[in-house]
């Protein structure tokens, strides 16, 4: 293994995952929105195997695709990064070390969702999910901090022992969803012997969390407003007040078309909403995963003209 020297932090965007009316991958529409996505100025890299790829709904198989076809699209014009999402430690560990010959950049790993029944209490788990990836890696790592109500969210403190204990940790995504939290996450993970990065995926309240001093964005959404995430980062990053709230009046319209209750729909609405501005054919997602109604579609189209985003304004400089 050797040292790596990707950083994360800036905006990451998490890519879609489009696919066949039965369901099946549709790759050569993956490589579209790929590029897409890559065309953005001023993204740090794209994140794939996440939320936004419905990773829940991926075959082993074909996340391991999807690592060698992301590789072979972006040709390392920015990072890959890999979410490893899995209920086994030993098949995280794999999934890593695949990820590593492959070529990716970095890795994005979730909580084993067992763990929402308890597993706060028994921080040794995560601290062995953790051991197993390491030792098949030494890619960077962003650790994906769940919402408080997901009940799997790391306690500060165990936060603090995972970012010490693996130094492959070189950001945090943080989902937390409470403010309160979310700063104090900021400031300690900022204050350790070797600091750690922040990337907010607060994208319904993007302008706030960058504000409290986030070092960058991972959100679904940048897999259609990336160029507005770049334009937003860079003017809080320059003290631009100004600019910032111009920028998130045209993110607004945004949030209330991907965002609303409930909000597993709200890679389904990206999708429907690519599909109205002219950059998928179809918009198909896996069971149990439902089409968002007819009368939901029309609101993605309302807001996506009050946002200003159309077939010729999409993945367009800010």
């Amino acid at each position: 293994m050797s040292a790596h020297r990707f950083e994360p932090k800036g905006v990451i965007p998490a890519c879609l995952m489009p696919f066949d009316a039965d369901m099946g991958i549709n790759e050569l529409a993956y490589r579209a929105h790929l590029a897409d996505i890559v065309s953005i100025a001023g993204i740090a890299g794209i994140t794939i195997n996440g939320h936004a790829a419905e990773v829940h709904a991926l075959t082993i198989d074909e996340q391991k695709r999807a690592v060698v076809v992301t590789k072979d699209a972006l040709q390392n014009r920015v990072a890959t990064i890999v979410g490893i999402c899995t209920e086994s430690s030993l098949e995280a560990g794999r999934l890593a070390a695949y990820a590593q010959k492959e070529g990716a950049d970095g890795l994005l790993v979730f909580p084993p969702a067992f763990m929402s029944l308890g597993g706060h209490m028994r921080p040794e788990m995560i601290f062995e999910h953790l051991r197993h990836i390491t030792e098949a890696s030494d890619l960077p790592i962003i650790l994906f901090q769940f919402p408080l109500g997901s009940q799997l969210s790391y306690p500060v403190e165990t936060l603090l022992e995972l970012c010490r204990k693996f130094p492959t940790i070189r950001a945090v995504k943080d989902q937390i969803g409470d403010g309160n939290q979310h700063e104090r996450q900021i400031r300690v993970l900022h204050a350790l012997d070797k600091p750690v990065n922040v990337l907010t995926t607060h994208s319904a309240w993007l302008l706030g969390s960058l504000a409290l001093g986030c070092d960058g964005i991972l959100s679904g959404a940048g897999s259609i407003i990336a160029d507005l995430q770049v334009a937003l980062f860079n003017a809080v990053q320059s003290d631009d007040l100004k600019t910032a709230r111009l920028i998130n009046d045209r993110i607004y319209p945004t949030v209330r078309a991907f965002y609303d209750a409930p909000l597993l729909d709200m890679h389904n609405r990206m999708k429907e909403a690519l599909v109205l501005l002219g950059r998928m054919k179809e918009a198909h997602v896996r069971p149990p995963l439902m089409k968002p109604t007819p009368q939901e579609i029309g609101k993605i189209k309302e807001m996506l003209k009050l946002a200003g985003l159309t077939a010729e304004t999409v993945y367009k400089a800010a």
